[in-house]
């Protein structure tokens, strides 16, 4: 079975992309069940690779924020004095960022495959490699700032995904399907966060991120 895709508008695309296959068999009742079982040896080595904070002691306090190891301050660094993202860098923030989807899409119950460190599986992530040049240097100094529209609004998304995934977690037991509504939603939170990673902490994009869960 083909991924469902619904009636949005076209709108112009994000250079920022996720999907995620919908399951084309029955899910795994026995690894969805004990799912908070299964995930703790591949979400330790998530948390090993993906720790990290930003200091901001500019203004006269200290504020941290959880960012994980993607590669922020050095990139906004260069991109302010050297207008260059260097490409190593950008390679370990896409692998990071899709090894990281990996393992969220597999605690969502969205699919059952074990996550993979290295392989695409069912999930596919994606965001241009930037032109250093074409990009606002100063702009990436306040890019947090401008996107905390979005950290309003992402934490109630993310409580509705919550209990979206107890409803399907239910479903799969009973059905051993997710039901295709819910999926398209939890998928479309995820792709509305990778977005605005994309554009406040990736800094890969200056197009400020829509808000909307469709391509």
């Amino acid at each position: 079975m083909q991924q469902p895709t619904p009636p949005y508008p076209a709108d112009p695309p994000y250079p920022a992309t996720l999907t995620v296959d919908y399951p084309d068999r029955p899910l795994s009742r026995l690894t969805t069940a004990f799912r908070f079982l299964w995930i703790i040896p591949i979400a330790i080595i998530a948390a090993l690779v993906g720790t990290g904070s930003i200091n901001m002691e500019a203004v006269g306090y200290s504020w941290q924020w959880a960012v994980g190891g993607v590669l922020f301050a050095p990139v906004l660094l260069m991109i302010l004095f050297r207008q260059k993202y260097p490409r190593w860098w950008y390679d370990w923030n896409l692998q990071l960022a899709r090894f990281v989807a990996r393992v969220t899409i597999y605690a969502q119950l969205l699919r059952d495959e074990y996550p993979s460190t290295d392989e695409e599986q069912a999930v596919h992530l994606d965001f241009h490699y930037p032109d250093a040049k074409q990009l606002n240097r100063w702009l990436p100094l306040v890019k947090w700032l401008l996107a905390i529209p979005h950290w309003i609004v992402l934490p109630f998304l993310y409580l509705a995904v919550f209990v979206c995934v107890i409803i399907s977690w239910f479903a799969i037991l009973f059905t051993g399907r997710y039901p295709v509504s819910l999926f398209m939603f939890v998928v479309g939170v995820n792709r509305w966060f990778l977005r605005v990673m994309a554009y406040a902490v990736l800094l890969v994009t200056d197009q400020y991120p829509p808000f909307r869960l469709e391509e």
